[in-house]
């Protein structure tokens, strides 16, 4: 790994393309607009290590969570400008991801006959792997692709749980999904809902397991993992 004055050239170099390629973040009383939202992902060798950068990264003015071993920043983009000095701080050997444009966007205002957007909202934060096959992983992104189209049951059930947004961001293999709901709910309370009277989005789940599966530190059988916020 670089040494921390290196980490913090190779991390302002991240931050330098993000603002290249990313949209322009933009706040209103609303809050944050999610879709013009990024994450970074931490990967350290091991949940000590996590734990000690967790200190580091809460001075930065974004959402953290966290699982086992895993560390991941998101929110705005002009926030993520003191990330670099944090981690060259730290000392601390890390693998860095970057999540910047969603291959799927889910957005109640434009998705939903009620297009009204509850605030305040809360995030959850999701992950998991696309299995190594590169043909199948091609049918999945395809499936995102055209599922407002050939499967508007899937948007109809976010619809109906009274989903504000859907994001699912892919870096190589790995998905990192973040659902929106109104705050004073809870993902248990609404999820349900998805599936309620919609044989489809029953069905449309079961042929998206078929390409997904946990990623490095998961049990078997464990696939979509919550990434817990830390406070």
């Amino acid at each position: 790994m670089p040494e921390p004055d290196q980490m913090t050239k190779y991390l302002l170099g991240i931050l330098f393309a993000l603002l290249i390629v990313a949209c322009n973040p933009k706040k209103s009383q609303s809050g944050i607009k999610m879709t013009n939202c990024i994450a970074l992902e931490f990967v350290l060798e091991n949940e000590a290590t996590a734990d000690s950068l967790k200190e580091f990264l809460k001075e930065i003015p974004m959402e953290l969570y966290g699982w086992k071993n895993h560390l991941v920043l998101f929110g705005d983009l002009a926030d993520t400008a003191g990330v670099g000095r944090v981690m060259a701080q730290s000392g601390l050997s890390v693998k860095t991801k970057q999540y910047i444009q969603p291959l799927y966007i889910y957005d109640k205002s434009s998705n939903c006959s009620d297009t009204s957007l509850q605030k305040p909202w809360k995030n959850y934060l999701l992950t998991a792997n696309l299995v190594e096959d590169t043909i199948l992983q091609k049918e999945y992104v395809a499936y995102h692709n055209t599922q407002f189209e050939e499967w508007p049951e899937v948007a109809e059930g976010f619809c109906n749980a009274d989903f504000l947004q859907l994001l699912v961001y892919r870096n190589g293999r790995q998905l990192l999904l973040v659902i929106s709901i109104p705050a004073d709910k809870t993902l248990d309370e609404l999820n349900p809902k998805t599936v309620e009277n919609n044989p489809r989005m029953d069905e449309w789940n079961q042929i998206m397991a078929n390409y997904q599966e946990g990623i490095e530190g998961t049990s078997a059988g464990e696939v979509w993992v919550f990434l817990e916020p830390v406070k």
